[in-house]
């Protein structure tokens, strides 16, 4: 199963705090993925809908929340779910967004605690879940620091909450992309360069090793070749830009680095499952970056 898990590259950059977004949808078929973003997620009228995290397969009610840590593998799938207008508030954040200095403070103890069992994935009850929807469908209409500061209260509310129960029953170690300072001078290369032509010669060259070592150590670290890292990286700001800024699909797939359209939308299908528009479309709703 591992082996069909794939890394996603969330829009969120090393300078933003937070990701929303609210969309309604009929059908879940995004792949189980993982990230070492923070995911807080809240679905309602999904029953039937099958939810995976970690070692946890369970066939959903009407209405959840979860929060997934940094890394844990996760997804929904469809399965009995015939409902349509599924509403979904999904909520992103850095696993290091609150340092450990932060937490380590008193007062932080039931979020560091929280942050901790997320690693095993946290379903909230119901009755949590309910009396939370309002202010997670709000948070998403809110800008700057009240943003910041309500996302914060809410996770604290949560850390504090009842019947929390855990959802996979181990951690799941899956070997960190950026756990190499080569892999680090590589993501802060692309980081910088995306938009422009990238050789696996240059970045080989770069990094002092051979083209042939080079593949053996990212595909190794990543589980992909560096085409195809270069290209989630690059898919990862498309799939942003497209839901944040009013420019066009050709406009957005130069300034991420493709020279050809047609390239740019199969590779995007290939890694969201949609067309460029259909993505779009999806996250139609609200939205937010900070």
């Amino acid at each position: 199963m591992l082996k069909k898990i794939h890394r996603e590259i969330t829009p969120l950059s090393s300078l933003d705090s937070f990701l929303v977004f609210d969309r309604t949808k009929d059908f879940f078929d995004f792949p189980v993925h993982f990230h070492p973003e923070m995911e807080l997620n809240f679905i309602s009228g999904g029953k039937g809908v099958q939810r995976i995290v970690g070692d946890s397969i369970e066939e959903i009610e009407d209405i959840e929340l979860v929060l997934i840590g940094s890394s844990l593998y996760h997804g929904w799938e469809q399965h009995k779910c015939t409902q349509k207008d599924i509403r979904e508030v999904t909520i992103q954040f850095h696993e290091d967004l609150f340092d450990d200095a932060f937490l380590r403070r008193t007062i932080m103890k039931p979020l560091k605690d929280l942050f901790d069992r997320s690693l095993h994935g946290i379903l909230f009850s119901e009755e949590t879940t309910r009396a939370m929807a309002p202010r997670i469908v709000k948070v998403s209409k809110l800008g700057g620091i009240d943003y910041f500061l309500e996302l914060l209260s809410i996770l604290y509310d949560l850390a504090n909450s009842r019947n929390q129960r855990l959802l996979s029953t181990s951690t799941i170690h899956l070997e960190n992309f950026e756990n190499s300072d080569k892999i680090k001078q590589l993501y802060e290369y692309i980081q910088e360069n995306y938009h422009s032509k990238i050789t696996l010669s240059e970045v080989s060259e770069m990094l002092n090793m051979s083209n042939v070592s080079f593949n053996r150590f990212i595909k190794k670290r990543t589980g992909k070749t560096f085409v195809e890292y270069l290209n989630d990286v690059r898919i990862g700001y498309a799939s942003r830009w497209l839901i944040e800024k009013d420019l066009s699909i050709s406009e957005i797939a130069f300034m991420c680095g493709f020279n050809s359209i047609a390239n740019f939308n199969r590779v995007f299908r290939k890694s969201k499952g949609r067309t460029p528009t259909q993505y779009r479309q999806d996250f139609s709703g609200i939205k937010r970056v900070l």
